[in-house]
């Protein structure tokens, strides 16, 4: 509940505080004394915009802060979200400087203003004139009949499977759109492979196809200069192994009588075993080089196979080629396995979607169930404020496809009067019979205890005389669920109050300000005497207001 509002520099208030005490309790005073004042600075704690803020005084700061009981309103998870310190006292500020710069607090940890009206939604409802016109929007309505079905938790629960189903849903179209284009792609990667698995390459093919294509086309040359090289060698009557031979025998000879040449005669052995070793390899080297026509072709025709793989996908050698359809390959089956999951993801779609009705179904059900009751209490409320004739009734469609509130659609079909046919409110409906249908279903759903404080601005729009007191009544039953603060211009409502409060204007010589004071029985009477007759002094008006704080009194013994 509201425990405390504090105001300092906002409009007319120069500073105020208030605390509030009691589950009901009223706030008046005179029109333009500032009741709208509060009203407006109890807005910007709730995460409205400060545009256009006047200031009482504009060389300082304006500052609002409520002070919140939130012992039970199960709010841990949202300080735990949002990395907020919890305490079963909240205190909410907010501070603008005359410059329009804004900042809000948590219990003095600084927040955004979304932030703010997350927290606030689930702490306070202020109902207004402008309020009244929710009740003609059906998704208001569907609330209504959520909150006495206790749909809440289910409500939850349907509404994460229903985004979790519009996330598969989008999910598969995305892989229907991925898998469709791809499965365009498919045909040129599947003809990119075959080229390559045709071409069937091998990792340095192409150097060693290289390197025997250029001894085909130089075989002549190769075996010509070889066979020269053989014939020097060994083969010519003046040849080198002859002559190397001849000069070695001829050392050993010397070394005979010159021991030092021993190790010359060794190295010269040795020269002819190497190039003994060395013609031969030429001579067999000539018995192989031979020029193949057939062979050259096939070379040539197989590196031209290679050379156009590498220009078309611009490769440096026969390694990156491989490495290019591995990659082809691996793209072929990504593709290929986009069927699947599409086929999962249409499988997950459907469990979900199954699911999704399930709860929608048993929503649908606990609503509808819910009706007749609702129907029962807005007509009797309705009746004891005025309406006795008048005509409730919940008219329900079922939706083609199950949206984020559930598979129903609700219409609050109304006549305020004897023989007219129920039609849809925002048809029929006057000011002043919204007002006390909406106060009927505010006592309704207040039962639900669904927030903890409700602020009333003239409720009592439209209404006076008996009706005024059957009002009063009703907000004194919903403060037993929940705490009401009104704002009203009726005493019928105010008598019935459990603590009053009156917004009044100071003036001196330069300036007006407003404030509020809290009354005592005494002040009290005078401020119902003077809504009576406008006259506190009037014994008529007083002995009128004792009358109604009596019966405030018998009414909540």
């Amino acid at each position: 509940m509201l425990c405390r509002l504090s105001v300092s520099n906002y409009a007319l208030i120069r500073n105020l505080d208030i605390e509030f005490e009691k589950p009901f309790s009223v706030i008046t005073g005179e029109t333009g004394a500032g009741k709208s004042i509060i009203l407006g600075a109890l807005s910007l704690i709730l995460g409205s915009r400060a545009d256009n803020l006047t200031f009482a005084d504009n060389t300082k700061k304006c500052s609002i802060e409520g002070t919140f009981d939130i012992s039970k309103c199960e709010l841990d998870s949202f300080f735990e979200e949002n990395n907020l310190d919890y305490d079963s006292i909240c205190i909410i500020r907010r501070e603008i400087t005359p410059q329009g710069k804004s900042r809000a607090f948590i219990n003095d940890t600084p927040v955004n203003l979304i932030q703010i009206r997350e927290l606030t939604s689930r702490l306070i409802d202020v109902h207004s004139q402008h309020q009244t016109l929710l009740l003609r929007e059906n998704s208001f309505q569907l609330s209504v009949v959520d909150a006495v079905a206790d749909n809440k938790r289910l409500l939850q629960l349907y509404k994460e499977t229903y985004k979790k189903y519009n996330d598969l849903v989008k999910q598969l179209e995305e892989a229907k759109s991925l898998n469709q284009k791809a499965k365009a792609e498919l045909d040129y990667l599947l003809f990119m492979v075959d080229e390559f698995r045709k071409a069937n390459l091998v990792n340095g093919e192409q150097d060693a196809l290289e390197d025997e294509l250029d001894i085909q086309s130089h075989a002549e040359e190769i075996k010509t200069k070889l066979y020269h090289a053989a014939e020097l060698l060994h083969n010519d009557d003046e040849n080198i192994l002859a002559k190397l031979r001849e000069v070695s025998n001829l050392v050993v000879s010397a070394s005979l009588h010159y021991s030092d040449l021993s190790g010359l005669t060794d190295r010269l052995e040795s020269s002819l075993v190497e190039l003994k070793d060395i013609a031969e390899v030429i001579s067999d080297t000539v018995e192989k080089v031979t020029f193949n026509p057939e062979r050259m072709e096939e070379i040539n025709a197989r590196l031209s196979v290679i050379y156009k793989l590498q220009q078309k996908h611009n490769a440096r050698d026969i390694n990156e080629l491989l490495s290019m359809a591995e990659q082809f390959e691996r793209r072929i089956e990504s593709i290929e396995s986009l069927d699947q999951k599409v086929e999962f993801i249409e499988s997950e779609v459907k469990k979900c979607s199954a699911q999704l009705n399930e709860q929608a179904n048993i929503i649908s059900e606990r609503r509808k169930k819910a009706s007749p009751g609702i129907q029962k209490s807005i007509l009797d409320t309705i009746a004891l404020l005025g309406i006795k004739d008048g005509s409730f009734i919940i008219e329900w469609q079922t939706l083609e496809e199950p949206g984020r509130e559930g598979k129903d659609g609700v219409k609050f079909l109304f006549s305020a009067n004897r023989g007219s046919q129920p039609d849809d409110i925002s048809k029929i409906a006057s000011g002043g019979e919204l007002s006390r249908l909406m106060l009927a279903v505010k006592s309704l759903i207040s039962t639900n205890n669904l927030l903890p404080t409700i602020v009333f601005d003239e409720i009592d729009t439209g209404i006076s005389g008996d009706i005024a007191g059957k009002v009063g009544t009703i907000l004194r039953r919903i403060s037993e669920h929940m705490q009401v603060i009104t704002i009203t211009h009726l005493p019928q409502i105010a008598a019935l109050s459990q603590e009053h409060f009156k917004v009044h204007k100071l003036s001196d010589k330069n300036s007006t300000w407003s404030t509020i004071i809290k009354l005592n029985r005494e002040e009290q009477i005078d401020e119902l005497a003077l809504m009576i007759s406008g006259n506190h002094k009037s014994q008529g008006a007083r002995e009128a207001a004792l009358e109604l704080l009596q019966n405030s009194v018998n009414q909540a013994s």
